[in-house]
């Protein structure tokens, strides 16, 4: 999708310092952090919300958590624990319409969370 922010940095239109890829996911560094450490793993398919997933996304969707473990035990955070979070339509915070996961870590993370 050409006017997607995401979809700009996969294809490198806006360069970005990746901490993890691979065929299918990238994750960098969230630019408003909201703890310590806070990055966002996100597939490099299109795929506009949460609600807009089916069946054919369930792979994609299990490598979005899978990849999301190995970047916290990568950086030291699987032991204290961490945060994921999909945020899914305006109601529910998301501002950028291509799914992605933040992984918030390296704080206490208080519930409910707003």
């Amino acid at each position: 999708m050409s006017d997607c922010l995401f979809c700009k940095i996969i294809s490198g239109d806006i360069p970005c310092e990746f901490l993890y890829q691979d065929d299918e996911l990238l994750a960098f560094m969230d630019i408003n952090p909201q703890a310590p450490f806070h990055c966002l793993v996100i597939p490099k398919l299109h795929i506009s919300s949460l609600s807009a997933t089916t069946e054919e996304h369930e792979a994609v969707l299990g490598k979005l958590a899978l990849a999301a473990t190995r970047i916290c035990k990568e950086q030291g955070f699987d032991e204290n624990g961490y945060r994921l979070v999909i945020n899914c339509g305006e109601d529910g915070g998301q501002t950028v319409q291509h799914i992605h996961m933040h992984i918030l870590a390296g704080r206490s993370l208080q519930w409910p969370p707003g």
